[in-house]
């Protein structure tokens, strides 16, 4: 099969999120399959951007074809990133015959965190008679709505809203990776037969010894120097923004100040630097704040956490569920996790690899925190071995890609 996968923000390790589409496009190709991937050339999740000037630029990355449709560069929500969307949607309708006529898809998805590109791929997909795959990564407009604190009668999550309808209606299949979309979409006009839930996963490869790259010294030699002084290291690697709630793991680190732990936070984002300056008004001196690093030395790093951590802000769309990429990565570094998340699913209980606590609750985190460092040494290595077990078990790509195949044949 030919497929085409449209993802506005869609990366690979060479240049940083998101991941999926270029995971699973790799295992596809494995089986005979060829994907092209439609992109924007500029991305705010991504750590770099392709090098693409004013015209479209094709690129091959590791067997797989990469289209990088220029578009203007962008801060924060407004009318720049609005601009982006739209200059990519319509660049893609215009090179139709150009670009796409060479590709002769015989699957579309339409999987670019916004609803909107469900018009473009239906119309791509009655031009070339290909089967058409909604893909869900985030619930539009109810996540900016919710989330953001977007007014539900804005123009644009009208938009959205309306864009989000018709994807039920016009695909041929949905692939969800929330857990627990059923009611919503059901109430949105979908048939629910058509829904499929495929979560986010793992590389293997990636965690083998000699596959991933050294940590920074400065970040290795702090780590090593605290656990020789029998400090308990609470990790946490990823984004630094409002939805991730750090500021109540600030708040868990002052209420253990007295206590053997110390706090490493490793990433970048809007808050950081809030989050600093949190941390210095208490007068912290159990945490401490590191530059991000790059994907490849993320085992290196997650090996030497005690705890890692991850939270967020209690909010109705966790009710669908959660499958994050970093609660991926502490399972197969066979980390004892402490999940501060309120959700539809608790995959950490589930997978009896950690604590889930209540969200927003800084002494919640702390007894937590407590809770975890009393358990034994085999007791706190069996549930990372459950965690690494679950993920192998569960979230490989090579199996959720051979799932999605699965839907593609039968359509």
């Amino acid at each position: 099969m030919n497929i085409l996968y449209i993802n506005h923000y869609a990366g690979n390790p060479y240049y940083g999120m998101e991941f999926r589409p270029y995971y699973l496009a790799k295992e596809w190709l494995k089986n005979g399959h060829k994907t092209a991937i439609l992109a924007s050339s500029f991305s705010h999740v991504r750590s770099k951007q392709p090098n693409v000037k004013n015209t479209i630029k094709e690129e091959k990355i590791d067997g797989i074809q990469y289209i990088w449709y220029p578009t203007n560069k962008y801060k924060e929500n407004g009318i720049l990133r609005l601009i982006n969307i739209f200059s990519f949607l319509l660049q893609i309708i215009l090179s139709n015959k150009k670009i796409i006529n060479k590709i002769k898809p015989d699957i579309i998805i339409a999987s670019s965190t916004y609803p909107l590109d469900i018009w473009v791929a239906k119309y791509l997909a009655k031009k070339h008679k290909a089967k058409l795959i909604f893909e869900i990564h985030d619930l539009w407009p109810l996540s900016p709505i919710e989330l953001g604190g977007m007014s539900p009668k804005h123009p644009f999550m009208v938009l959205c809203q309306y864009a989000e309808n018709s994807a039920y209606n016009y695909s041929d299949a949905v692939i969800s990776i929330l857990p627990k979309v059923h009611q919503h979409v059901i109430e949105h006009g979908l048939d629910i037969n058509k829904l499929h839930i495929i979560p986010n996963g793992i590389v293997c490869s990636d965690w083998e010894n000699g596959n991933y790259d050294k940590i920074p010294n400065d970040i290795s030699s702090k780590i090593q120097l605290l656990k020789s002084k029998g400090y308990t290291i609470v990790g946490y690697s990823g984004s630094h923004g409002v939805p991730n709630a750090l500021e109540f793991l600030i708040e868990a680190a002052n209420l253990l100040r007295e206590k053997p732990f110390h706090f490493i936070l490793v990433g970048s984002g809007l808050e950081k630097n809030n989050l600093i300056e949190y941390s210095r008004s208490l007068n912290l001196e159990n945490i401490t704040f590191f530059d991000p690093i790059t994907k490849k030395q993320i085992p290196d790093l997650l090996a030497l956490f005690d705890i890692s951590y991850m939270g967020a802000h209690k909010t109705p769309i966790y009710r669908f569920g959660i499958s994050f990429n970093k609660l991926m990565d502490y399972m197969m570094a066979e980390n004892v996790i402490l999940s501060s998340i309120e959700a539809g699913n608790d995959p950490i209980t589930e997978a009896a690899c950690g604590l889930t606590v209540e969200a927003e609750s800084s002494k919640a985190i702390a007894e937590g925190l407590i809770k975890l460092s009393e358990y034994t040494l085999e007791e706190r290595q069996q549930m990372g071995k459950n965690g690494r077990n679950y993920v192998l078990n569960h979230h490989t790509y090579s199996m959720l890609a051979n799932k999605f195949l699965q839907v593609m044949k039968k359509l």
